[in-house]
């Protein structure tokens, strides 16, 4: 049962690429949604297991409080399970399912190479732990690897674990330029879903809308995000994701409102950001100011607390939003150090820009462009580091890619 509940819970973990969700009282919404009972039931449960009983009731109770967590995305929440993790490693000897726990809430602060000690005594034929070393390898910019593993896992998935092994495998896919590709294959995913599994439902949904978004396929990603509310609803994962598809179609106020809305459940400094992106796209300059000095806060309070998952976010806000090169670069160098994808290298190209080296940074968006992704913000980065490096001509070419791969790309987005 617990490889089961893992599995649910890693997927998000793995690709959500760091998402989040907090309770509100139910007061706030007309109805109890999806959402609201899903909490409601993990409370009576953690309420139900007191700690230390035994050491098996010890890693139950661990497992219920990350999936609340991984629900909730509450700092607090994340520590309780944390220590009870680690109170259950002492209290029994190391198991798998300890293990993989412990992996997935390392991989979720993007420590890399602490989820790959974790993994390590996990023998090679686990399926769960395959997909959290090919996450590991995506995140480290080993594609081939990742997919390697990936495609090994659907030959020989057991029934629990094939729907987010096709899930991981299709944005995989859809992320190197395949994306009716990738469509198919999260299709396939949903296929191996059960009635039970309506959040697994609605987030794969999402990642299908985000897709087709991302190509600047307006439509079609309105379907899935519709598909996705009522399959889970009360979910702030799709009015996240419906907002900025709301944002890019210049329908401010609704976009503004599904944001708050999403904030009232997730309090997250990312999800601050991205609204104050947002208002100052909506000539709201005075809340653009206050969600972005929320979002620094929430970013800066995480670094305090020794907490390196906001790194990437960081170099990115003073790249974009605060501009101040040097700072851009600092966070962005501390972000490459943990992973070693695509994104980060972008990310510390752009500051480097911005902070004015722009030979440097020239040289290092061409290794983000070599991992061969199909991501029309890397390819903008590097068009722009050509125009002011004085190369035309390759800046009208890596521009015309942009458009090749999103035609809508100057619409509103957010950059996850």
């Amino acid at each position: 049962m617990a490889r089961l509940v893992y599995a649910r819970a890693a997927l998000i973990a793995g690709l959500a690429t760091i998402v989040a969700a907090i309770w509100v009282a139910p007061r706030l919404w007309a109805r109890t949604t999806d959402f609201d009972r899903e909490l409601k039931r993990l409370a009576v449960e953690i309420a139900s297991m007191p700690e230390g009983s035994t050491p098996e009731a010890s890693t139950r109770r661990a497992f219920r409080l990350y999936q609340r967590a991984t629900l909730t995305n509450r700092p607090g929440d994340f520590s309780e399970t944390s220590g009870a993790v680690a109170r259950a490693l002492a209290d029994k000897r190391p198991d798998i399912d300890l293990a993989l726990l412990n992996a997935a809430l390392d991989f979720r602060v993007h420590r890399l190479a602490a989820t790959r000690r974790d993994l390590a005594p996990i023998p090679a034929g686990d399926a769960d732990a395959e997909l959290m070393r090919a996450d590991v390898d995506l995140q480290d910019g080993l594609y081939d690897d990742a997919r390697e593993r990936y495609e090994a896992v659907v030959r020989r998935a057991p029934t629990s674990s094939m729907w987010s092994a096709l899930a991981r495998l299709a944005f995989l896919t859809a992320a190197r330029g395949d994306t009716d590709g990738g469509d198919r294959l999260y299709a396939q995913a949903e296929d191996d879903l059960t009635a039970k599994d309506m959040r697994a439902y609605a987030w794969v949904e999402v990642q299908r809308g985000w897709t087709q978004f991302s190509r600047g396929r307006y439509d079609e990603a309105a379907s899935h995000y519709r598909l996705a509310g009522r399959a889970y609803s009360g979910y702030w994962l799709v009015d996240e994701y419906t907002a900025e598809l709301l944002g890019a179609e210049r329908e401010f106020d609704e976009a503004i409102a599904l944001y708050e809305q999403a904030i009232a459940r997730a309090p997250r400094p990312d999800l601050y950001q991205q609204l104050g992106d947002l208002s100052m796209v909506a000539r709201k300059p005075r809340e653009a100011k206050q969600w972005h000095d929320r979002a620094l806060a929430g970013y800066l309070e995480s670094t305090g607390r020794g907490e390196v998952q906001f790194f990437h976010h960081l170099a990115a806000f003073y790249s974009d939003v605060r501009i101040d090169g040097a700072e851009a670069v600092k966070w962005a160098r501390k972000d490459l150090e943990l992973r070693h994808g695509y994104p980060a290298v972008d990310t510390l190209a752009w500051a480097l820009y911005r902070h004015g080296e722009i030979a440097e940074a020239m040289e290092t968006e061409k290794r983000a462009l070599a991992s061969g992704m199909a991501d029309a913000h890397v390819y903008f980065h590097a068009a722009t580091i050509a125009r002011d490096a004085g190369q035309s001509e390759d800046a009208q070419r890596l521009l015309a890619r942009v458009n090749e791969i999103n035609p809508r790309y100057s619409d509103f987005h957010v950059h996850r």
